[in-house]
């Protein structure tokens, strides 16, 4: 008998990014509250992983192994960008070059924890007294990615609060940008297999924000809490949809790994990867590695409708074994 897979057992399970200098990017994602679960290294080709969760008894994932989580963020570093004073990273939201948007974090009391980034040094692209959007920020980590800050209640109800516990943080969503958004919402969950949680149009601003998640990532908030039930999930999906670009033909973004690169992936982790693969074939999606291609044979890339690569790996806890034996 063949192999199945469910879709509703997958999970939205990393984010991957390219580094200049893990040393300065652990710390400030350290200081945000996630703790590193895991390094992989390839001497040999010149590269190594660094994968960092919310792992604190409250987490969402805690104990888990990393491929049996949602809210990852992989650090990728190149040998020898830390030294090169000519190397930097696309974040994704500079022409010509946009794509890749935001990592987003949420937290306890939103105020006191932008005062806490901003008092350990770090910069932002928008603070909560900037613009008009009051009740989110925007933090830069040492690359210049931008990083949502949102609020897990309502900014009325922590105004006055100064204090800040990074253990009830969420790493909650990534936002991509997509140019035509009936095509990627098929493709995220008809393929995929993800639910869309909420769709949020800004007519003014002239762009539509729509949040997908997997079955596998829904949470119960706390007692008593009077926010935004997902802003206490994990691994959600963000697609930022501005209007016109589907009827663009010369328009594209960005995918992040062509020069100048940047972000590299979205990640999902599946339950039986090689029948998940087979499904995967069967609806007759891009490929940009099959698990038969290369050196790796346990990971494969998917191509979504804007080009960005999809990861596609085995749970290790429904495999009972390790993905990776470093």
């Amino acid at each position: 008998m063949a192999a199945t897979t469910d879709t509703s057992t997958y999970k939205l399970n990393h984010t991957m990014i390219r580094v200049k200098d893990p040393k300065e990017s652990v710390k400030f994602y350290e200081l945000l509250g996630l703790k590193q679960i895991r390094k992989l290294q390839f001497p040999e080709a010149k590269f190594d992983l660094y994968f960092l969760a919310y792992d604190s008894p409250s987490a969402v994932s805690a104990g888990r192994s990393v491929f049996d989580r949602e809210g990852v963020i992989e650090l990728t570093h190149n040998y020898g960008t830390e030294t090169d004073p000519e190397y930097k990273v696309n974040n994704g939201n500079t022409e010509p070059h946009r794509g890749f948007g935001h990592t987003c974090i949420s937290v306890d009391n939103i105020q006191a924890a932008c005062q806490r980034i901003e008092d350990a040094g770090y910069k932002f692209q928008k603070k909560l007294t900037d613009g008009r959007m009051k009740h989110i920020a925007f933090a830069l980590d040492p690359d210049g990615y931008w990083v949502e800050v949102i609020g897990q209640k309502p900014l009325e109800e922590t105004a006055d609060v100064t204090t800040t516990d990074v253990s009830t943080y969420r790493m909650n969503h990534t936002m991509i940008r997509v140019k035509d958004s009936e095509k990627s919402l098929k493709f995220y969950q008809e393929v995929l297999g993800m639910s869309l949680l909420r769709t949020a149009p800004n007519e003014a601003a002239k762009f539509t924000n729509f949040f997908l998640g997997y079955a596998a990532g829904n949470v119960t908030p706390p007692a008593g809490s009077t926010g935004n039930k997902e802003s206490f999930r994990e691994g959600i999906l963000e697609l930022t949809w501005n209007y016109g670009t589907e009827s663009d033909p010369e328009f594209s973004y960005h995918d992040g790994n062509k020069e100048p690169q940047g972000f590299g992936h979205i990640c999902i982790s599946v339950d039986n990867i090689d029948a998940a693969c087979a499904r995967f074939e069967s609806l007759n999606v891009n490929w940009k590695k099959r698990l038969t291609d290369g050196r790796m044979k346990n990971v494969a890339f998917v191509l979504d409708p804007d080009g960005y690569w999809v990861e596609v790996v085995q749970n290790e806890t429904l495999a009972g074994k390790a993905n990776f034996d470093q």
